[in-house]
């Protein structure tokens, strides 16, 4: 069953819109859109009475709520009514006494500057069965986690940091979730282990032009079961977020 992305332009590059149940890595730089393009994503389904969560690992939510609901100010109602969730998971804002203290010394009197359990980065269990919690107590059938590059460097060493995404990723599809990874990749080319793991790649360009000129622009890099356009295509902010245009020729 395909459902509908919310962005304007978009469902009719992928056979009428996402397949349902998946999982999508949107990457991009920042300034790019991938928040307004999940937020898009969630209140879509909302329309359709599917439940939606924003999962925050690094920006604030107010900041998240403040700015998406100059897109749509129905934003507000819709947390009220349980129909939109926006969740922080991520390492506590403030800083505290616990944390100076324990960046100084430590019981045996030598100086550290470990990370206490408030301001440590996420893992990808740990998000994931908060994920879980949440998806079950609330009937969540849209997931947008922001960002994937917050849980993605939890260890020195590559090839566990690897397997740990992927495995991340593959437990994510036992949610019966459509979800949107948001990724701070900035190149389309990185051929990282989310990418060969998610069903789909969208990358957003934001790039200068040769004129000097800003040019925002949406290209599919995969979409499996799916034909779909492979063309980068720009993209402009409305009053209403994200619409994808025509596609961008070479000058």
């Amino acid at each position: 069953m395909r459902i509908k992305s919310g962005i304007e332009g978009f469902d009719a590059l992928v056979e009428g819109g996402l397949l349902q149940e998946r999982q999508y890595l949107l990457s991009g730089s920042p300034g790019s859109g991938k928040t307004t393009f999940g937020v898009q994503f969630l209140i879509a389904g909302t329309v359709e009475g599917e439940a939606g969560a924003y999962i925050a690992l690094s920006e604030s939510i107010g900041t998240i709520i403040e700015d998406m609901t100059r897109y749509n100010p129905q934003i507000v109602d819709l947390i009220k009514n349980k129909k939109l969730f926006f969740i922080d998971l991520g390492p506590s804002a403030n800083y505290g006494e616990y944390d100076e203290i324990s960046n100084v010394i430590t019981p045996d009197y030598h100086q550290q500057s470990g990370d206490t359990p408030a301001n440590q980065a996420p893992t990808p269990f740990s998000v994931f069965k908060e994920v879980e919690k949440q998806v079950q107590q609330s009937g969540i059938k849209r997931l947008v986690i922001d960002s994937l590059s917050s849980i993605r460097f939890t260890t020195h060493n590559p090839a566990t940091e690897e397997r740990s995404i992927g495995r991340f990723i593959r437990n994510l599809k036992t949610l019966g979730c459509t979800t949107i990874l948001l990724s701070e990749l900035t190149k389309p080319d990185a051929y990282t282990i989310e990418q060969f793991a998610s069903h789909g790649v969208i990358f957003l360009h934001n790039f200068m032009d040769k004129q000097g000129s800003m040019v925002r622009a949406l290209q599919i890099l995969k979409m499996r079961g799916t034909k779909h356009d492979c063309e980068m295509r720009s993209i402009e902010f409305s009053d209403k977020g994200i619409k994808v245009g025509k596609i961008l020729k070479s000058k």
